[in-house]
């Protein structure tokens, strides 16, 4: 997509594109963190993001994206660990439903699988094992940004999950997939918000590498310009 740089008008947005952008409310979402512990440091799998992309072009990120309506409806072969689904069904104002709650960890699975090759199965054509995920941090994009997401990261163990890196392949949303180590996130360029969820992350791992369900969730939000941080 063109910016049309070349084209008479001002050179920032108009304010009414501000204000609608300020406007814009969060769409459900949800990201996969791979981790691998064969080793002594832990490494993370990540993909950079084309400059084509309206939102966080060339950056190096998770897999993950916009849950869609059809989440609700995929199979899956085990459900969430029961600690998990009861975080994510109480992590807001609203209470979700199990279905709904459940969408976000599905819609993580998927775009694992159509981003990276890899799914949370045994084979390609089987419904994922959700019972492998935990669920470590929410984070909410703050007003003005082009797309908002309200964004839950889930993280799994691909020791626990059944995942075969020999199946991973680059796609049109994710291309340099790379395993990188969790204290070598400096080396890439990553969103500041990814940058402080695998930092929190590699803490807990520190802290207890079995990383337990029922471990605390980060929740990041933004309140006039101020990063805020809380844990549920």
């Amino acid at each position: 997509m063109t910016s049309g740089a070349g084209a008479p008008g001002p050179v920032g947005p108009s304010a009414a594109s501000t204000g609608a952008a300020a406007r814009l409310r969060p769409h459900p979402s949800a990201s996969l963190i791979l981790v691998d512990r064969s080793s002594s440091i832990c490494r993370i799998l990540v993909g950079r993001r084309g400059s084509g992309h309206v939102f966080m072009p060339d950056l190096y990120v998770v897999p993950g994206g916009r849950r869609d309506p059809r989440d609700h409806a995929l199979p899956f072969a085990r459900d969430l660990h029961p600690q998990v689904l009861a975080r994510l069904q109480r992590d807001g104002r609203r209470l979700l439903s199990a279905a709904s709650a459940r969408a976000l960890a599905l819609a993580a699975a998927r775009e694992l699988l159509e981003e990276t090759g890899l799914g949370l199965s045994a084979g390609p054509a089987q419904a994922p094992d959700l019972s492998c995920l935990r669920y470590i941090a929410r984070a909410v994009t703050p007003p003005g940004a082009p797309r908002r997401f309200d964004n839950r990261f889930f993280a799994a163990f691909i020791d626990e999950c059944s995942i075969d890196d020999r199946q991973m392949k680059d796609s049109d949303e994710l291309t340099d997939l790379r395993w990188l180590a969790i204290d070598a996130l400096e080396t890439v360029k990553m969103p500041e918000i990814l940058l402080a969820v695998l930092g929190d992350l590699k803490k807990s791992l520190e802290s207890d590498r079995s990383l337990p369900f029922g471990s605390d969730v980060c929740v990041y939000t933004n309140r006039n310009g101020a990063f805020l941080r809380r844990r549920l």
